[in-house]
C-alpha cells in the first residue's frame, strides 16, 4: 500500500511516496519487487549524495542542517558542459545543542501546535553567527558522459519561538536555506 505525504523543505514542498511495513494489506511479490527497486533507486551509486552542515545562532544554539540529493535528471542543453540537470534535493534542520538557560526558559511552555499554519506570535529573528554549509555530491551518467553534481545548502535566515517548546524541551527554530547546484564533467 502506498502512502503519499507532502513535507516542507526549505521554501519548497516535496512529495514523498513510501510503503508502510505495518500496512493491513498483504503485498504481492510484484509489489515487493517494485518497492525493492524503488528503495534502491535512491541508494548512492558513487559520491556522497547527503551532506551535513552546522549553524551557530546568536542565542548560542547550534543547529544541524542535513540535505539529501533525491533525484537527478538530464533536462536538455546548457552551456555548462553541454547538459542541464534538474536536481531534486530535500533537507531538514535539527537542534544539536542549546544553552541550558534556553531549556529552562521553555520547560513549562506548551508543545508547538501542529497544523497547516504557524502560530503568529512569539517569533524572534536571530542572526547567524557562523555556519558550515551542508554539501552533497553525486555522480550521474548523462548523454555527454559522467558528471559530478554538487549541492551546497546555506542558511540565510533564522528565527525562534520561545512561547512553545519541542518534545526535547527546546525552543522552536525556523530556518530558511538556499540550495546552490553546480556540475562539471568527471575526469
Amino acid at each position: 500500500m502506498k502512502f503519499v505525504k507532502r513535507i516542507h523543505s526549505g521554501n519548497a514542498f516535496i512529495r514523498i511516496t513510501w510503503l508502510t511495513p505495518s500496512s493491513p494489506f498483504r503485498l504481492s511479490s510484484s509489489s515487493l519487487r517494485w518497492a525493492y527497486k524503488r528503495w534502491f533507486m535512491f541508494m548512492p551509486v558513487s559520491g556522497q549524495p547527503f551532506g551535513v552542515g552546522s549553524i551557530k545562532l546568536s542565542d548560542g544554539a547550534v543547529l544541524r542542517l542535513k540535505i539529501l540529493i533525491v533525484d537527478i535528471k538530464e533536462m536538455g542543453f546548457s552551456p555548462f558542459g553541454g547538459v542541464n540537470f534538474n536536481v531534486n534535493v530535500m533537507g531538514g534542520v535539527s537542534v544539536e545543542s542549546i544553552p541550558d538557560s534556553l531549556r529552562e526558559l521553555v520547560k513549562d511552555k506548551p508543545f508547538f501546535p501542529s497544523g497547516p499554519e504557524l502560530p503568529r506570535d512569539g517569533w524572534e529573528l536571530l542572526s547567524i553567527d557562523d555556519q558550515k554549509p551542508a554539501e552533497a555530491l553525486d555522480v550521474v551518467q548523462s548523454s555527454r558522459g559522467e558528471f559530478e553534481v554538487r549541492v551546497i545548502a546555506e542558511a540565510v535566515m533564522a528565527a525562534r519561538n520561545t512561547l512553545y517548546r519541542s518534545p526535547m524541551n527546546e525552543p522552536i527554530y525556523w530556518v530558511y536555506w538556499v540550495y546552490k547546484v553546480s556540475w562539471r564533467p568527471r575526469k
